[in-house]
This record gives C-alpha cells, sequence and structure tokens, in this order.
C-alpha cells in the first residue's frame, strides 16, 4: 500500500493552511498515495499553548466544513485521507477527533483522542473531552485502520487494543515539539523517547506504525513560555520497527511510503506474541496503581 505523509509548519491562516494541504495531497495522490495522512489539528496553528476561550470558536461540526472540502478532494483523487480535527460536539463538549474520509468521500469512521495532556504549553484539558468512542480500527478500503492521536502515542494499552480488534496498521497523527527552556540533551532524549516508544508499539503487535508530526516554531501567544519548535520527525516503520522512512526535524515534506500489509503474517508467525499472551494474569492493568 503506498501511503503518503504530509509534514507542514502552520500559519496563522488557516484558509492558507488548508490550501497547501490541498496541493500537497494532489501531489501524493499524482504520485500513487492510496491513503494520505495528515498531522494532528492541521488547519490552523496548535492553539492549545494558552486557555483561550475564544479558541472553541475554531472547533468545527463533524460532518462539517473540512470533512465537506475534503470529501470531495477524496473523492475526486480516489485516495483515502486521515484528518485531524477541533470537534465541536455540543456547546461546552468538544474534542480532538480524527476522521477517516473514504475514497468515495463519505466518512469511514471516527475516533476522539482518548489521553488528553496538561502540560505547561499544551493546556488540553482545557479544550478536549476525552474519547469516549473506544478503541476500535475503522475499516476502510485500504485495510483496517488503527487511528490514535498523539499522547494516546505513550500508551501500549491503546496500540495493543487496536491490535487485538484487528487492525492492519497504527496510525498516530501528531502535533508535539520542544519548549525553548529544555536543554540540547533534554531534546534528544524526549526526541528519542517518542521514537522509540512506537516503533516498540510496532514490534508488540506486529504491525506498521504511521507517525505524523508537524514542524516549525509557533510562538506563545502569553508570552510565558518560550514557544513550541515542533520537532517533526514523521516516520514510518515495519512491523520489527524498522524504519521505512523518516523526516527531517525542521523541513515541511511530503512523501509517499510502500507498506507491505501481508509482512504482517510473517512476522507475527516468527514472533507470536498474541500465542504467548498470559491473559489469566493481567487482570490488574485494569487498576490505577497496586498498593503493596
Amino acid at each position: 500500500m503506498k501511503t503518503g505523509i504530509i509534514q507542514q509548519a502552520n500559519s496563522g491562516n488557516r484558509e492558507e493552511n488548508i490550501s497547501r494541504l490541498q496541493s500537497k495531497i494532489r501531489s501524493l495522490a499524482a504520485q500513487g498515495a492510496e491513503l494520505i495522512v495528515l498531522q494532528e489539528l492541521h488547519n490552523g496553528r496548535y492553539f492549545c499553548q494558552t486557555e483561550d476561550t475564544a479558541m472553541f470558536d475554531q472547533a468545527e461540526t463533524i460532518p462539517g466544513p473540512s470533512t465537506c472540502s475534503f470529501g470531495l478532494l477524496a473523492e475526486e483523487l480516489q485516495v483515502v485521507i486521515v484528518l485531524s480535527l477541533f470537534e465541536k460536539r455540543a456547546t461546552g463538549l468538544y474534542h480532538n477527533t480524527a476522521v477517516v474520509i473514504e475514497k468515495d468521500g463519505s466518512i469511514a469512521g471516527v475516533y476522539r483522542k482518548m489521553h488528553i495532556p496538561d502540560d505547561p504549553a499544551y493546556y488540553e484539558k482545557f479544550y478536549f473531552t476525552p474519547g469516549d468512542l473506544g478503541l476500535h480500527p475503522i475499516d476502510t478500503t485500504v485495510g483496517r485502520l488503527g487511528l490514535l492521536v498523539c499522547w494516546d502515542q505513550w500508551y501500549p494499552e491503546a496500540a495493543r487494543l487496536m491490535a487485538l480488534a484487528g487492525a492492519d496498521l497504527l496510525i498516530y497523527p501528531t502535533a508535539i515539539g520542544w519548549e525553548s527552556a529544555d536543554t540540547t540533551e533534554e531534546q534528544k532524549r524526549q526526541l528519542d523517547a517518542w521514537i522509540t516508544v512506537q516503533r516498540g508499539h510496532a514490534v508488540a503487535n506486529g504491525l506498521p506504525v504511521i507517525a505524523v508530526n508537524r514542524t516549525g516554531f509557533e510562538a506563545d501567544p502569553s508570552a510565558q513560555t518560550g514557544g513550541i519548535r515542533f520537532w517533526g520527525n514523521s516516520f514510518v516503520c515495519g512491523p520489527q520497527g524498522e524504519m521505512l522512512w523518516q523526516a527531517g526535524c525542521d523541513e515541511e515534506t511530503e512523501q509517499v511510503i510502500e507498506i507491505d500489509k501481508q509482512r504482517t503474517e510473517h512476522v507475527r508467525r516468527w514472533w507470536p506474541f498474541f500465542r504467548d499472551r498470559r491473559i489469566d494474569a493481567y487482570d490488574e492493568l485494569t487498576r490505577r496503581w497496586i498498593d503493596q
């Protein structure tokens, strides 16, 4: 399967951001991409650096403007597109939501981000209600997509549940970067950890992983921090964690990567981790903590 990814630096001009994304989608489709994945909250800047009620004006319904415009493009180009939107479910109820658009322009499925961070410059709990749709792959004409979003990528339980439900691959639209106060050594540790944990999900579940991050610098509107330099490094790895492609840190890029979905079958025969799971001993995983 030919998969297209778009790593983009966004400005405050939403129309211009969307226009550039759509142009890149056309380019990837012309190169044969069947599935195209966009970064987290791709229409605008990463607005969660501050807690500002005016930002809720950016939220949209699903179906809504983005699913309509990208849906028309998906139908025209006959590609499956993974969107990442600020969803307005109801007044006072909002989600960080990924949407899969099928080749005919319809909505194949929706996933609402389950794990919501709350850190300096990442005040997502102010904006997003945790997802309530569970961890279920979305069926499409290109396969069963195990769709998760950003902070979800640190949790092996989420990846495992998607795999157990029959996902063909794991997909992580992402917006993550460095705060200016981080030392060079700490920056390297964070980036290495981000890549390593997701490659670990690939290995543990015998599945390809697609992680699509944004790039560029975005200032903190409150000036309380030095802003975020998004570290890019979008990548695709195979079911043994092998790197199939990786973007740079500061570059905008669109790329087509070929994924051999049949390789999962071979890897799981060599490494039958699912066979050897001790499901009789895992009950306590659902506890918050095990007191000694």
